[in-house]
């Protein structure tokens, strides 16, 4: 595994997303060069000079930034975060015509100037975007991905933590399937340290009951909204997940997330782009064979690629 030089992370839209992301990658030094691409010319550049002003305090990394798209130019990276954004009550699956458009007007000048990148999707609803992007590029499956349900991921585990009375990093548990409404959290691999989920008891606990689990994972399928409902948009959290992702490959970690990417078989699954543990790395994102499913757990990942079809099938992909 080795790093890549001199690497470059283009981030597409400087809404509250892109700009989370953009000052993520800044602050965690998660690639050399950050450049953030908007066709707002007034914000990407009043933008832009505000993350530039605090680079004194970021290490190495530097920012630029326009209206110009040129500005993407040689990017490893390509995260794009443009799109309509999400309303209170809104499922993603709603945003799907909206920003599918805006895929198909974006991602030709795109790969004109970053024919190499590695492209990140985290416009949601990312799992048909993810389809629609790889028919628009025509890239394979490895080089297209979402941030799926790597932001979920990290929601249930610091659930889990809460609970357990533990450190985050502590709880493997993930979140898998569609990056909304019918993902489902992989209980029967679960564990807190080396210890399965149902059989860990902390000092002075209880252990976790089959319906608590069921309460926690129903938290993170809607935290979204709870977020939006607040403030807006949901915009720190993913800002961090994205940056996390871009380093993985950035770095070629081989790291293993939850990214989605367009499934091939994997799982039963065949031509929808889903959430699984993935090996990711310089080379993009590839599922990892042979996760442990239980009998419910594939049921469940199967009704989460036939609601992902029908909505696929609407927009005529």
């Amino acid at each position: 595994m080795s790093a890549i030089e001199n690497s470059k992370l283009a981030v597409i839209g400087a809404g509250s997303v892109g700009t989370s992301l953009a000052y993520a990658a800044l602050i965690r030094g998660s690639a050399r060069h950050v450049a953030l691409y908007d066709i707002a010319k007034e914000k990407v550049d009043a933008e832009v000079l505000d993350l530039a002003h605090g680079t004194q305090f970021t290490g190495s990394s530097d920012i630029v930034g326009g209206d110009d798209i040129s500005v993407v130019q040689d990017a490893n990276v390509v995260v794009i975060t443009a799109g309509a954004k999400q309303r209170p009550g809104q499922t993603r699956l709603e945003l799907a015509g909206t920003n599918v458009r805006i895929l198909e007007g974006m991602l030709p000048a795109l790969l004109e100037h970053a024919p190499n990148a590695v492209y990140v999707l985290v416009t949601n609803p990312c799992d048909v975007l993810t389809v629609a992007a790889q028919q628009i590029t025509g890239l394979p499956s490895t080089r297209i991905m979402s941030s799926g349900t790597v932001l979920d991921t990290s929601r249930l585990r610091w659930l889990l933590a809460k609970r357990a009375g533990v450190a985050t990093s502590s709880v493997h548990a993930s979140i898998v399937g569609e990056h909304g409404d019918t993902e489902f959290a992989l209980w029967s691999t679960a564990t807190i340290g080396s210890v399965p989920i149902l059989d860990w008891q902390g000092p002075g606990s209880h252990r976790f009951e089959p319906h608590e689990l069921d309460h926690i994972a129903d938290d993170v399928k809607n935290a979204a909204y709870k977020v939006i409902a607040g403030k807006g948009a949901t915009n720190y959290a993913i800002g961090l997940s994205g940056a996390r992702i871009a380093e993985a490959i950035l770095r070629d970690e081989h790291a293993v997330l939850p990214v989605s990417t367009v499934l091939g078989g994997e799982y039963g699954v065949d031509g929808i782009a889903l959430s699984m543990p993935s090996i990711v790395g310089a080379h993009g994102a590839t599922p990892v064979h042979g996760t442990p499913l239980s009998a419910d757990e594939s049921n469940k990942l199967i009704a989460s690629a036939d609601a992902l079809r029908a909505s696929l099938a609407t927009l005529g992909l």
